[in-house]
């Protein structure tokens, strides 16, 4: 497995902090870096932005002149600082810490790393601030990601070494990716598998081709839980981990997940998207030890299959993002037809 490239997305706004940014092309101490690239400012005005934490790396703040960047880092300057608020910190959910991992229930909401087009606040950020309190020079990695809207199990490595070691045979040695999704309706089939081979428009939205090898094998186990109020509660194990897998597979057999208005759903009775990655499991490559992580169902979840359970309701400003969000990707899907591209059909395997 390869060190992932993330996604730009079309539906969040750039940090407006930032006012320049650089891809780090091979290792090198940061103060080097940033006198060969900020070659307007003098060796003493590079001190006095690291001294105002006005630099940071994949968002994370850094006053380190001799940091030490690895080959594919962000480098950002910003107009103010970097530094993350008291109470942001104190929002981290860590499940486990070792010498090798962190793993933390990541809330929905909160990006896993810094895309394109968003560098604020996001898991990674946090994680590496909590991690350079012990010591300035420690720097996490990421193994893996979630969505932004999709909250649960979230790990990333403490060195690099370790972090390729799991990358290069991720797919081989997971054992479990659990998800508990909340979806619209209810279910004909309460168990069975869903396969296609996963493609991405221009506009980075995911869809469904059922021609073999036309994109990337996406195979989902489902199997529902819970039924009322006219959803379902879906335990979902993915045999394979691709981009918005299970909102795409869910879209496929007609029962979106609440909240996913990206992929045609309309209701929203949480006030989230209803995907939680309730477990991690692997086999670590090299002490070939087995390693679980969980993280509990929000309750949120749980509130939806109760008797007195009432629907969160947007307001009309809201509904109508909602209708224009639905009406866009309706146009895409259209577009998409006309190109031939078949997004619906349903195939089980």
């Amino acid at each position: 497995m390869k060190k992932e490239n993330y996604d730009k997305s079309n539906y969040v706004k750039k940090d407006t902090n930032i006012i320049k940014e650089f891809v780090v092309k091979k290792p090198c101490l940061l103060m080097d870096f940033l006198m060969e690239n900020l070659t307007s400012l003098s060796r003493n005005n590079i001190k006095s932005l690291l001294t105002r934490k006005q630099v940071a790396v994949d968002g994370a703040a850094v006053s380190q002149f001799d940091f030490m960047l690895a080959k594919d880092d962000v480098v950002m300057i910003g107009k103010n600082s970097f530094r993350i608020p008291l109470q942001k910190r104190k929002s981290l959910d860590i499940i486990y810490e070792d010498d090798e991992f962190i793993v933390i229930n990541k809330p929905s909401g909160l990006l896993s790393i810094a895309s394109d087009n968003e560098k604020g606040m996001t898991a990674y950020r946090l994680l590496m601030d909590y991690y350079r309190r012990e010591n300035p020079h420690n720097r996490i990695y990421v193994v893996h990601r979630l969505d932004k809207d999709t909250s649960g199990v979230l790990m990333v490595a403490k060195n690099e070494e370790i972090r390729d070691k799991l990358q290069n045979v991720w797919n081989d040695i997971v054992l479990k990716r659990g998800y508990y999704a909340i979806v619209e309706g209810t279910l004909k089939d309460k168990k069975g598998t869903i396969k296609s081979w996963l493609r991405q428009t221009k506009t980075n939205i995911m869809y469904s081709s059922f021609k073999p090898g036309d994109g990337q094998e996406s195979i989902t186990d489902y199997n529902v839980i819970k039924e009322k109020n006219g959803y379902s509660l879906v335990d979902i194990n993915l045999h394979t981990g691709r981009k918005n897998q299970i909102r795409v597979h869910m879209k496929d057999i007609g029962h979106n997940v609440v909240g996913d208005d990206k992929y045609g759903s309309t209701k929203n009775p949480i006030n989230r998207l209803g995907l939680h990655a309730y477990e991690l499991e692997f086999i670590h490559p090299v002490n070939k030890k087995k390693y679980t992580f969980k993280a509990p169902i929000p309750e949120k979840f749980n509130d939806v299959f109760k008797d007195n359970f009432v629907e969160y309701k947007p307001s009309e400003k809201n509904k109508k993002a909602l209708k224009n969000t639905v009406i866009w990707t309706c146009t895409v899907m259209f577009d998409m037809k006309k190109l031939k591209k078949r997004l619906n059909p349903i195939y089980w395997v």
